[in-house]
C-alpha cells in the first residue's frame, strides 16, 4: 500500500518525535560491531530528515544521545562523538541545499570539545534555514530538564520577578528547551521497544505514540508515511468524548 498517496497533507502532525532505537541490534544481526550500526543510523536519520521535510513536517526532533548513554561502554561512546562530528561536517552542506534549520537540545557542555564544537558551527550555519527544523536530543533527558525548568522558575521566585501563584502550565513550558517549538503531536519508537526512556516527558502529553519493530536503520521513508497515515486516522479527544468531537 502506498501510503505517501493517503496522506493528508492538510491534517501532517506540525511537530515529530523520534527515539531512533536498534542501531547496536541490527549491528549485531548482521555479524558487525555496533558502531557500524550507529553509521547505518545516520543514513536514515537523513533519509527521514528529508523524507519529512518534503512532505512539510515543520518540526523534527531526534533522540541522538541520552544522560544514561553514558553509560555504554567507553569505546563506543567515543565512537559515538567521533560520528558526530564526522556527521555534523558532512551533512550541514544538504542541510543548507534542502533549507533545514539544525537546533540541538539538551546539556551541551559534557561534550568532548570537538562535538560541542561542530553541533555549534552547524547550527550558525543552518541558522537562516527556514523550511524545516530538525533538533538533535543531545546528552538530554526529559527529567533532567523538568529539574532545570523548576530550577529556572525557583531562581525567578526568589529574586522577586514572579511570584509562586504565577507558575502555570504556560509559564513552566516557557522554560524549558522546547519553549519556541510546538508540542510533538506523533512520537515514533522503533525497534520494538514501547517505552519513552526518560524523552520529552513534559511535551509528549498528548501525542500519539507509533511503535515500530523495524530497526532504526531499516526504517524507510515508506515506513514514515504509514507512521503519519496511521496517525491520522486516530481519533485525538484531548480529554473530551467522541460525541463532543462530532458537534
Amino acid at each position: 500500500m502506498d501510503f505517501e498517496q493517503l496522506i493528508d497533507k492538510d491534517k501532517l502532525p506540525e511537530h515529530i518525535a523520534i527515539i531512533m532505537d536498534g542501531n547496536g541490534r541490527w549491528a549485531k544481526r548482521k555479524g558487525q560491531p555496533r558502531v557500524m550500526g550507529h553509521r547505518a543510523g545516520v543514513k536514515t536519520v537523513r533519509r527521514i530528515t528529508e523524507a519529512c521535510a518534503k512532505l512539510g513536517v515543520k518540526y523534527l526532533t531526534l533522540y541522538a544521545f541520552s544522560t544514561e548513554n553514558w553509560n555504554r561502554p567507553a569505546f563506543e561512546v567515543n565512537a559515538l562523538m567521533r560520528l558526530l562530528v564526522e556527521t555534523l561536517n558532512k551533512e550541514v552542506k544538504i542541510l543548507n541545499k534542502n533549507n533545514i534549520q539544525l537546533q540541538t537540545i539538551g546539556d551541551l557542555s559534557r561534550l568532548p570539545d570537538r562535538s560541542r564544537k561542530a553541533m555549534e558551527n552547524a547550527i550558525l550555519e543552518t541558522a537562516k534555514n527556514n523550511r524545516m527544523r530538525l533538533t538533535l536530543a543531545l546528552n538530554y533527558s526529559g527529567r533532567w530538564e523538568i529539574a532545570e525548568a523548576a530550577k529556572s522558575l525557583a531562581q525567578k521566585v526568589k529574586d522577586g520577578l514572579i511570584e509562586p501563584q504565577d507558575i502555570d502550565n504556560e509559564m513552566f513550558a516557557s522554560a524549558l528547551t522546547t519553549y519556541d517549538m510546538p508540542d510533538p503531536e506523533l512520537l515514533i519508537r522503533t525497534s520494538g521497544e514501547t517505552r519513552l526512556s526518560n524523552y520529552l516527558l513534559w511535551q509528549l502529553a498528548y501525542a500519539e505514540f507509533y511503535f515500530t519493530p523495524l530497526y532504526w536503520p531499516d526504517f524507510m521513508e515508506k515506513d514514515l508515511h504509514e507512521a503519519i497515515y496511521t496517525y491520522q486516522n486516530r481519533e485525538r479527544r484531548f480529554g473530551k468524548t467522541s460525541e463532543q468531537l462530532d458537534e
